[in-house]
């Protein structure tokens, strides 16, 4: 359970046009091992906090907060201003949206399958 007042960043999200270079540079420099979640996205382990790589055009690394009631943080972060990038959409282990902060940044809040009071 998760303090939804103060919720904590659980997760970083990096994106790379070519995966497997991303992970092997990864493994080289730091280490770091990973879980294969299909051809597209690899979970980071041994990095200290959740991480994970998603095939992609290059974005700026994306922080995931994590909620226990995902709609309730939704509704409380437009109240805040903030503007809904993708609207809550499913995983495998969860459910999850991202929204853009007013000083641009983007940002995810995620919830595990089990978790979700919405």
């Amino acid at each position: 359970m998760t303090n939804d007042s103060n919720p904590p960043i659980d997760y970083i999200e990096f994106t790379s046009p070519d995966v497997e270079a991303t992970q092997a540079f990864f493994a080289a420099a730091f280490g770091w091992s990973y879980i294969d979640y299909g051809p597209d996205y690899k979970d980071i382990q041994g990095a200290g906090l959740g991480s994970g790589i998603e095939r992609g055009e290059t974005r700026p690394p994306l922080p995931v907060l994590k909620a226990d009631d995902l709609e309730a943080m939704l509704d409380r972060l437009k109240a805040a201003g903030a503007e809904i990038t993708k609207d809550i959409f499913e995983f495998p282990g969860g459910r999850r949206f991202q929204f853009r902060e007013p000083g641009g940044t983007e940002m995810a809040v995620w919830t595990t399958a089990g978790d979700d009071h919405g």
